[in-house]
Order: structure tokens, then C-alpha cells, then sequence
């Protein structure tokens, strides 16, 4: 039974090419006013690509590979310190520590919608590690001197 989901993500036909059989595929190449690549991606889908529905699968999957590289960016830079291969234990640490830092940022995430006294923060400490070498929201917006608004959490 097909479940009707559908996809469209970055591939490069160079690196799959037995993949590129299967699939509807499109590329983008943006150049300057010099002709200088700026940005070269190739995309594959499962929807049927048309003039009319080419630039949308486009902007699409170049919404879809943004999120997915600023998240992989942050994951690896940002104090997660998700390259670090884990490579300890016998069995399954590497993959318990990793899914703990996933785990991690998937909070992180959520508290910056909901959670006033985290955005106030963060908005003092902007990057992730200077945030994760303090200890608790409280005594950091106290050191700051920064005032909680009235009826926030």
C-alpha cells in the first residue's frame, strides 16, 4: 500500500548514480554577474518535475537542505560536539551519547519557543557553548542583571 509521501533532497548525480535511474532529478546552478558558480545543487524527487512546478521543487529542496546544514553546523560547532566519534565503550555508547546530544538540541530547540527566561538568556549569550559552560537560567539572568518581564515563567 503506498502511504503517499513524497521527497525531494539533494543528491548528486555523480555520487549516485544508479540512484539517478529510479528518481525525477533537477539541478540549479547560480552564477554572478562574472559568471563565478555561487551555488551548484542537484535534487531528486519522487514528484513528476514540469516548467511549471520546477522552480517550487527547487526552493524546496534548497529550504530542505538549509535546515538540514544548519542543524548538522550547529550539532558540530556549536558545543554538542557532535563530530567527536564516541568511540568508546564495547556496544552502543557511541550511539547513546550521540542520541543524548540529539536529544539535547531537540530541547535546547524547544525552549527557545517557549521558555522566556531561556530566550532572554541566549539573547546575553549567543552562542550555545558560552550558554553550556554556566550552570542554571536564574543565576545567569541575575549576573546579567537582567530583568525577568512580569508574569513570565
Amino acid at each position: 500500500m503506498r502511504l503517499k509521501f513524497h521527497f525531494i533532497l539533494v543528491c548528486k548525480q555523480e555520487s549516485h548514480k544508479t540512484l539517478y535511474k529510479l528518481v525525477n532529478w533537477c539541478k540549479l546552478t547560480i552564477c554572478n554577474e562574472d559568471g563565478k558558480i555561487l551555488c551548484k545543487n542537484a535534487f531528486i524527487t519522487d514528484h513528476e518535475i514540469t516548467s511549471i512546478n520546477v522552480a517550487s521543487i527547487v526552493r524546496s529542496g534548497r529550504s530542505r537542505w538549509k535546515i538540514e546544514n544548519e542543524n548538522n553546523n550547529t550539532l558540530k560547532t556549536k558545543g554538542y560536539n557532535l563530530e567527536h566519534n564516541y568511540g568508546h565503550g564495547k556496544n552502543h555508547l557511541s550511539s547513546l551519547l550521540a542520541t543524548l546530544n540529539i536529544l539535547a538540541f531537540l530541547l535546547h530547540t524547544l525552549m527557545e519557543f517557549m521558555d522566556e527566561k531561556y530566550r532572554l538568556l541566549r539573547a546575553e549569550l549567543p552562542t550555545r557553548k558560552t550558554f553550556f559552560d554556566d550552570n542554571t537560567m536564574d543565576f545567569m539572568l541575575k549576573g546579567l542583571e537582567i530583568d525577568m518581564p512580569p508574569n513570565s515563567g
